[in-house]
């Protein structure tokens, strides 16, 4: 596979890794839509969720419950999984903060800086 992601799990572009094991890769989404919006991929290429095979399923999924209850502490925030699959055509789950009340038309996208990507890094990275 080529997609972004692919190249990302490769190492041939860089990202601001929150936590990485034998299956999966996690990253800061470069267009976060609130804090801590990350995305969770396996390390096997496939264009869709439903079509890995169960282990890397469970582990995209373990890892996705791993972080989200990592970032209820660190941010003190209610977190949400989607699984969207059409951005990119790579399988991946989104976690980011659940604000009940924000509609996604409502939900604006913030751009960060080189500096506030490291700063959240660091506050959110998770060693496996």
């Amino acid at each position: 596979m080529s997609s972004v992601f692919a190249k990302i799990v490769r190492g041939e572009i860089p990202c601001y890794k929150i936590y990485e094991d034998e299956k999966t890769l996690a990253f800061l989404d470069i267009a976060p839509e609130g804090e801590g919006h990350t995305l969770v991929v396996p390390k096997i290429g496939a264009k869709k969720v439903y079509e890995l095979p169960n282990e890397d399923y469970q582990a995209v999924m373990a890892t996705a419950k791993k972080i989200a209850q990592h970032y209820d502490k660190v941010l003190g925030k209610r977190m949400m999984l989607k699984v969207v699959g059409i951005d990119v055509p790579y399988a991946h789950v989104h976690i980011l903060p659940a604000e009940a009340e924000v509609t996604r038309e409502e939900v604006k996208k913030k751009e960060l800086s080189e500096e506030e990507f490291r700063e959240l890094q660091e506050r959110l990275k998770l060693e496996a």
